[in-house]
């Protein structure tokens, strides 16, 4: 891929949206930064069932279990001289636990941490994230102790001439000889590593992408020697259950006394190493990177921004385009209007808009009893496609268009019995809306398919057959999405947006006339 491609990938997957699902309610907010992902990811950890959240956190401890195996499997027989490509390749090894836990889905407290955004967001309180870590803590401890388990069962110790077992000793005893705070600050440079290693996935839909950038963060923090409360909880009980169940034959194999070991016991674990590590686990991950990110974004919402939305409007088309078209398309290019006061003060009223500034508050709604043939006349005699059904509540019960009203009357030569009221054709999976949507981001969906002007996967990858410039591109991603939406709040309906109603808006915004080359909002509205 050229450099242009490439640069042209990077931008179009700055932009790229999360495709909209045609059956299902639009979000009041749509999830557009690693920060907003992040928080909505520690509230759906604080709230998830408690059997669903246990059963996930056995899965991760046993993953991390697994990872750790495979540490040991990989550093084991190694020569003396290569101790850093030998730590880094185990590193690597032991990224696979994450990996695990990220694709597949686990609950991990070393991530789960990061949950402290959603309680400094007020999402969730003290009691729910505190029950959410100890259950997760424990869940984790589980799986870990099960993994062990199945280890020591099949004698995995007697690997290599016991040189596997001997490994996993080294690395347990070492783990219980650090200070307290020795071992505080390897537990908080360890998840500050972890923690920010997950948030990289936050950027991203591709599973093989997250896979790939959890590598790097999970191999330093292991190569290094910083400290995991998780895997700890597999590698310390390890050491110990080797030295008390490996039998005397394994030691004498080694010519090693097993009283060498004997400082491997669950006090020294727990008092030295356990405690220390979870706290600064907690430090790093909680504090440092979930805190840390949320001052930085209260403090960016305290201040008056500089910076356009990146909703995809006219202001930011502009912006993409002025990136993407290349030095020779300029060179033959229209001269591009450059945006006055005026025009950035109009755009700015845009983005502020919301739905219940555009919706029609008094839309022509049908009951569940009107008959096809009401429906047809009533909606030729208001000008309209489209219609919500309601009960006496105003509870919203469907939605039905033109469309559902002429086949229903077409199927009258063919059907025995035509269905001739709002509850047989009436629509149930229905896209609607908030009162405080905001409008630039319906517009976006109404009228764009992300997919077609943005051609990239989830990881940045451009998947387009050929180059196109924006504009080219932008003419073939018309999106196939309804023309109104009921705006429903507490369940009831309260109005129904039309894209007439934004067509309007526009209407009275720019003014009629206009050379091509400067912008309408610089005329006066000629009568």
């Amino acid at each position: 891929m050229s450099g242009a491609s490439v640069e042209q990938s990077a931008l179009l997957q700055r932009f790229r949206a999360e495709r909209s699902n045609h059956l299902v309610a639009i979000e009041p907010s749509k999830v557009e930064t690693p920060f907003d992902k992040a928080a909505v990811f520690g509230q759906a950890k604080v709230t998830k069932h408690k059997g669903q959240s246990f059963g996930l956190a056995i899965f991760a401890g046993a993953f991390i279990a697994l990872a750790f195996i495979f540490y040991l499997t990989v550093t084991t027989g190694s020569e003396p001289g290569a101790w850093g490509l030998v730590r880094f390749s185990g590193g690597i090894a032991f990224s696979m636990g994450l990996i695990l836990v990220v694709v597949l889905g686990g609950e991990l407290f070393t991530s789960t941490v990061l949950s402290a955004i959603a309680w400094a967001q007020k999402r969730v309180t003290t009691g729910q994230l505190l029950g959410c870590w100890t259950r997760v803590y424990f869940g984790n401890l589980a799986g870990a102790l099960l993994i062990l388990t199945l280890v020591m069962a099949s004698q995995l110790y007697g690997l290599d001439g016991n040189a596997w077992g001997l490994n996993a000793l080294h690395v347990a005893q070492h783990k219980i000889h650090h200070s307290w705070g020795q071992a505080f600050a390897l537990g908080t440079l360890c998840n500050l590593l972890v923690c920010l290693g997950v948030w990289m996935t936050f950027s991203c839909k591709d599973a093989l992408a997250k896979a790939l950038l959890l590598i790097l963060p999970v191999a330093m923090f292991v190569s290094s020697g910083f400290e995991h409360s998780i895997a700890n909880m597999f590698m310390v009980p390890l050491g110990i259950a080797v030295q008390n169940f490996a039998g005397a034959e394994f030691f004498t194999a080694l010519n090693i006394a097993p009283q060498k070991f004997a400082d491997l016991t669950i006090y020294n674990f727990v008092l030295h190493n356990l405690i220390p590590v979870t706290l600064g686990n907690i430090l790093g991950g909680a504090v440092f990177v979930g805190l840390g990110y949320f001052w930085i974004d209260s403090t960016n919402n305290q201040a008056p921004s500089a910076h356009p939305s990146l909703h995809v409007s006219p202001q930011s088309m502009h912006a993409v385009e002025s990136h993407l078209i290349t030095a020779k398309t300029q060179s033959n290019a229209k001269i591009q209007y450059q945006p006055s006061q005026e025009d950035l003060v109009m755009k700015n009223k845009i983005q502020k808009l919301i739905v219940s500034e555009l919706m029609d508050t008094k839309p022509l709604a049908f009951s569940i009893d009107t008959n096809i043939y009401q429906a047809l006349i009533k909606l030729a005699e208001a000008n309209l496609r489209s219609a919500p059904v309601v009960d006496k509540d105003k509870t919203l019960l469907g939605f039905v268009s033109e469309q559902d009203l002429m086949r229903s009357l077409w199927s009258e030569e063919f059907a025995s019995q035509l269905p001739i009221t709002m509850k047989e054709i009436m629509q149930t999976k229905m896209l609607t809306v908030t009162p405080t949507e905001k409008v630039v981001q319906l517009l976006e969906f109404m009228v764009v398919d992300k997919d077609k002007l943005f051609p990239v996967t989830g990881s940045g990858m451009y998947i387009s057959g050929g180059y196109q410039s924006y504009e080219e591109r932008l003419k073939e991603a018309a999106a196939n999405a309804p023309s109104a939406y009921p705006v429903v709040e507490n369940g009831r309906l309260c109005g129904v947006i039309r894209r007439d109603a934004l067509m309007q808006m526009f209407a009275k915004l720019y003014s009629p006339k206009h050379d091509g080359i400067t912008h309408p909002a610089d005329h006066k509205a000629v009568a």
